[in-house]
């Protein structure tokens, strides 16, 4: 009746209706899921006053624990919130800022859980790059947890899966990277079979989107509680949220997945009161099963961080390089994203150091080099026009090592002087000389690969000593290069490309941070700075963040500062407003380039 009333009074069609019942069903379902999970939420928030109430004062370490290893004030609060959650069998999300040890927590409650004759066996599903970490942090903090490395070729894994079904191998831990832990069918078969009383995954926010076939794989796990760290401030995005929820409840949300998918979608949930509604709503839900803290509130101890932007002028000749570009890249300026993407690097690389692009090396040189290339054994049948060609498009730098590669070329290599020119060059120079002189030791990162090959020349220059890690550095030599500068302080400068220093590396002998190229993301940036400022620093660390003046890097630093200036804790209900990284970014560029 109601359907025939519609339609006659107002012609809305019977498939516009219906679609509106589907909606509202959908609603009424997540609606319902919410109030169960506001149950379960119920007596966690109790429990969890409770706990902050009486303080760590309140709790012991382990016994199983190395004796020689304490636990500060604010990691006993994790592991007894960790236990907590044991106790009223929730899984959980452990989000402290990165720094506070949240592998260390993670090993101590997994030890809690050994004294308290829960033995495993456990799994820790880790990122490549810090898989080392965590096992020297199991040998070092918990001996007696037998700890299994779940790696190597398809026939190793194979011969490791077999003996861990036969139990032939004696473990409480295993410990694998995502790859292996659902690289093939065997793999994942391992993990169905294994029955997991923790399943453990760093790096959690890799499973904010339930829309992916790791995603998919890794909810196959056969484990009864699950355990999430990250460091990564949440976004305000509730599909995101509700995705980590699902994760780690599955048995209260398995049965709406697909409802909340489809109806918090980015699309569907950027307008409208109900679905702002619903992201409060859920982000008071999560926070029974999250633990946040940043060191500001809880290392009171910890030394400051002192931040300071050096705004770099750029030298004559890069400055009138980068006006040049400008200029030719407003005359083919376009609106079409991948463009925009390409000219903004192109005026990043430029702003950085004008050896990152091809302007020294002119067609006329390469082809004069390429004529001497033929004389080279290896090059003696090439064709010179295609050498050219290949020539064409590298950098300079490229091609000044070229020439360090071919003795023929050698009279083509660059001078030290246009190495070295670039207005950032000019300001660290007398910086690190500064630092030096005060027996400060740096950590200088750059997100451009061949950025650090061109620090390493300039270093070499001022005779300053330094070790590199990137992300080309083999997993098993990260902690090598660590150690080492960690135990040498001699060692003056730790080169490290910023995505590279997210996970897994702890740089607190070192007290100052340059960042020589601010990331896109501000929150890379941030993890960077985490890598001296952490527990176990006892000198106030130094962040510099080196800006060529008039550049696009200073539009850049405005949006990173913005968007720093909003980031919340995950139940702040306006952190909506972050906006989205890549709309900025090509607002950004419509500016600067007239559009």
């Amino acid at each position: 009746m109601l359907e025939r009333a519609f339609h006659r009074g107002n012609q809305l069609s019977y498939k516009l209706l219906s679609g509106c019942k589907v909606v509202l069903k959908e609603r009424r379902m997540v609606l319902e899921v919410m109030k169960n999970c506001e149950a379960i939420a119920g007596k966690m928030m109790k429990d969890l006053a409770l706990l902050i109430q009486r303080g760590a004062a309140s709790y012991s370490q382990p016994t199983v624990l190395n004796s020689k290893m304490q636990l500060k004030p604010f990691q006993l609060v994790g592991l007894h919130w960790l236990t907590l959650l044991h106790q009223n069998k929730l899984s959980g999300i452990l989000a402290d800022e990165m720094g506070l040890g949240k592998t260390v927590q993670t090993i101590s409650f997994l030890a809690s859980l050994y004294q308290a004759g829960l033995k495993g066996p456990h799994l820790i599903t880790v990122p490549a790059s810090t898989l080392g970490n965590w096992v020297r942090e199991l040998s070092l903090w918990c001996p007696k947890l037998k700890v299994l490395t779940y790696q190597g070729n398809m026939e190793e894994r194979r011969y490791l899966r077999r003996n861990i079904l036969r139990r032939q191998v004696d473990f409480n831990v295993i410990i694998s990277t995502y790859n292996m832990t659902i690289g093939c069918s065997g793999d994942r078969g391992l993990f169905k079979k294994l029955k997991l009383q923790y399943a453990v995954f760093d790096e959690g926010h890799l499973l904010k989107n339930m829309d992916t076939v790791r995603y998919f794989h890794l909810m196959e796990i056969n484990a009864q509680y699950r355990l999430l760290l990250t460091g990564t401030p949440l976004q305000n995005n509730l599909l995101e949220l509700m995705s980590l929820l699902n994760f780690i409840m599955p048995s209260v949300f398995s049965s709406s997945t697909s409802q909340i998918a489809k109806l918090f979608s980015a699309k569907s949930s950027e307008h409208g009161s109900f679905e702002k509604d619903r992201i409060a709503h859920a982000k008071l839900l999560l926070k029974p099963f999250i633990l946040r803290r940043v060191k500001s509130e809880v290392l009171k101890q910890l030394p400051a961080k002192v931040e300071k932007v050096e705004l770099c002028p750029m030298s004559e000749k890069q400055q009138k390089l980068y006006s040049t570009l400008l200029v030719t890249l407003k005359s083919s300026a376009t609106s079409e994203p991948k463009v925009l993407k390409t000219m903004m690097m192109q005026l990043r690389k430029m702003a950085n150091h004008p050896l990152l692009h091809r302007q020294y090396y002119t067609n006329e040189k390469l082809a004069a080099m390429s004529q001497l290339m033929l004389k080279e054994a290896t090059h003696h049948d090439a064709n010179p026009t295609l050498i050219q060609e290949d020539m064409e498009v590298m950098s300079d730098f490229e091609l000044h090592r070229l020439c360090q590669q071919y003795p023929i070329l050698e009279s083509y290599e660059l001078q030290m002087d246009l190495l070295c020119d670039s207005g950032k060059f000019a300001l660290l120079t007398e910086l690190l000389a500064s630092l030096k002189q005060k027996g400060d030791r740096v950590v200088l990162f750059s997100q451009f690969t061949m950025m650090l090959d061109i620090m390493e020349t300039f270093l070499q220059h001022l005779g300053h000593s330094f070790i590199r890690l990137d992300g080309s550095t083999p997993v098993a030599d990260r902690i090598v290069l660590i150690d080492k500068y960690n135990n040498n302080s001699e060692i003056f400068v730790f080169l490290l490309s910023t995505r590279a220093g997210k996970e897994g590396i702890n740089l607190a002998s070192a007290n100052v941070v340059i960042l020589h190229d601010i990331d896109l993301n501000p929150y890379n940036d941030k993890q960077a700075e985490d890598r001296c400022h952490r527990v176990g620093q006892t000198r106030t660390v130094q962040v510099f963040r080196l800006v060529s003046q008039e550049s696009i890097e200073v539009n850049l630093l405005q949006i990173s500062q913005r968007k720093l200036k909003l980031e919340q804790d995950v139940t702040a209900a306006e952190e909506g407003k972050q906006g989205n990284l890549s709309e900025d970014m090509a607002s950004l560029l419509k500016t600067v380039l007239g559009l």
